[in-house]
């Protein structure tokens, strides 16, 4: 099962440090993707939850094992012409990644799919889940 990062947290959340590109980098090094919030203003790619924050580069995206998440409609345009992992979602139960895979919404299932668990590793996942995005993925065994 994929264990992701949200947002570069490993052992909880941290809404300081949330979708910096170190604090990224650093749940990568330590073996894990991470879910980035991406938004895409005045020709750049910017990282952050609620407001676009740290500019990155295209090959950023494109380079790292990254699930982003486009916050705004520029930003999911501009990711699906340049070839980046990237969905869209609002309160939908799942949507797909732009390579098919099901992204759910907090709490709900689809199989094959990511689900999203921002709280300490459930281990009564009975669903046939691809993976888990968590703000605690250090909890999980598996990576």
């Amino acid at each position: 099962m994929k264990i992701i990062s949200h947002r570069g947290n490993l052992n909880g959340s941290s809404t300081d440090l949330e979708n910096h590109p170190t604090y990224i980098q650093a749940a990568i090094e330590a073996g894990y993707e991470v879910e980035v919030d991406v938004w895409y203003i005045d020709t750049k790619f910017v990282l952050g939850h609620d407001n676009p924050q740290y500019e990155v580069g295209k090959k950023w995206l494109k380079e790292l094992p990254l699930w982003c998440h486009a916050k705004n409609e520029s930003a999911l345009c501009e990711m699906l012409k340049e070839h980046i992992h990237c969905f869209w979602h609002e309160n939908d139960r799942f949507t797909l990644t732009s390579k098919g895979i099901p992204w759910c919404f907090p709490n709900n299932y689809q199989k094959n799919g990511i689900t999203v668990s921002l709280g300490i590793k459930e281990n009564n996942f009975s669903h046939d889940i691809l993976g888990v995005c968590t703000d605690y993925p250090l909890t999980y065994l598996a990576k």
